[in-house]
């Protein structure tokens, strides 16, 4: 009789290896923001003229959903397998960022969806790399990771900053109807591009692209929630975002004004870190349990699929939802950083090992950028 119940006992134990949403809320003191939320959407409604408050309540607002969306991403994903798992983090990896890009397309603020779009890429790249070496190089001597992954993305950052270079070099001289023509051509160039990077990394040459530490299969089980938990919290906190974002969106102009903010400021420092809040988390999560590989993958991947998905995904839907056509033409720092960001990518790629000390160093370029921007802001483009 006691040897029948011993496989009910197995499935409760795993079972009991994942978890639930509300145990996370509970115990995740990041998910407490949640209640900012209803906060934003009652404000929104009955005093739409408060900016500055409204601009800091749904930054608030964006963070614990944005880590929501990431979570039910991974549960989703892990169960999926690496190949359909891998689409699902390339179409919602970013959701949060396409989601503010695209409140903002459709209000005009092009200068706020490029300054997102590169701070998107040169924050994931420069700020989340380089706090998890930090962060990971204080609790362990040095740390080792793929290079071949690491490599990969490296250069697909670089092809995007080739992407770059070329309307903003000769947009200027041919005119907004070539170069828009131009942007499109290369929007979808950069979204096969990336698709194709997907089969290679993870159809042909995956073998390639495994873990540099050998890791237990339990600690990937722990924090995943049930396939419809997931589902629904994917659902619901995409709408939430929704809401948010166009809260958030609006107040701009006059929060940015009153906190002597510009457009590409916000977009290069708060969207893209707030969009990423995440994916931060669990980069910093994985460094500190000596699983570089984990942050390394974030960082840069999101990074490329900013570079390679979202962006080009803008630039097509700015054709039916904008008011105006938006191209790939940017202002010159913001073309300098990104190279400077995939140069960066390219020299870490090399070794395979970290410490504090680089991650330091990777930091200070990033803040390097950050207090340019605010200090120097770029006009409107």
């Amino acid at each position: 009789m006691a040897r029948t119940r011993s496989p009910n006992r197995k499935k409760s134990k795993a079972a009991n290896a994942g978890s639930s949403v509300f145990q996370d809320i509970a115990r995740n003191p990041l998910l407490w923001l949640l209640a900012a939320v209803p906060a934003v959407l009652w404000i929104g409604h009955a005093r739409p003229d408060q900016s500055t408050l409204l601009f800091i309540l749904s930054a608030l607002a964006i963070v614990p959903l944005a880590a929501l969306l990431s979570r039910a991403t991974e549960s989703i994903a892990h169960r999926t397998g690496d190949a359909i798992g891998g689409l699902l983090n390339a179409t919602l990896g970013n959701l949060t960022e396409l989601i503010i890009a695209l409140t903002a397309l459709k209000a005009g603020e092009y200068m706020l969806v490029k300054a997102s779009i590169v701070g998107a890429i040169v924050s994931n790249t420069l700020f989340m790399l380089g706090s998890s070496f930090l962060l990971g190089g204080l609790k362990y001597h040095t740390q080792e990771f793929n290079r071949s992954t690491a490599r990969l993305q490296a250069g697909m950052l670089f092809l995007a900053s080739v992407a770059l270079v070329v309307p903003s070099a000769f947009g200027a001289v041919q005119g907004e109807q070539i170069t828009a023509k131009l942007s499109f051509l290369l929007a979808v160039l950069l979204i096969l591009t990336y698709g194709c990077g997907l089969v290679f990394s993870l159809g042909t040459h995956r073998g390639y692209f495994g873990s540099a530490v050998s890791a237990g299969g339990h600690d990937e089980e722990e924090g995943l929630w049930p396939v419809g938990e997931a589902v629904a919290v994917l659902v619901i906190a995409t709408l939430l975002i929704a809401f948010v974002a166009e809260v958030f969106v609006h107040s701009l102009e006059g929060a940015g004004a009153a906190l002597g903010m510009g457009g590409a400021f916000i977009g290069f420092v708060v969207v893209a870190i707030v969009g990423a809040a995440g994916e931060i988390v669990a980069a910093w999560s994985g460094a500190r349990k000596n699983k570089l590989d984990l942050s390394v993958g974030i960082a840069l991947g999101s990074a490329v699929q900013i570079a390679l998905f979202v962006a080009p995904v803008l630039v097509l839907l700015s054709f039916v939802i904008g008011p105006a056509p938006m191209t790939l033409e940017f202002w010159p720092g913001a073309i300098f950083m990104v190279f400077a960001a995939s140069l960066v990518a390219a020299l870490v790629s090399g070794s395979g090992r970290s410490a504090w000390f680089l991650g330091l160093l990777i930091l200070s370029v990033y803040a390097t950028f950050a207090i340019t921007l605010y200090i120097l802001p770029p006009q409107a483009h």
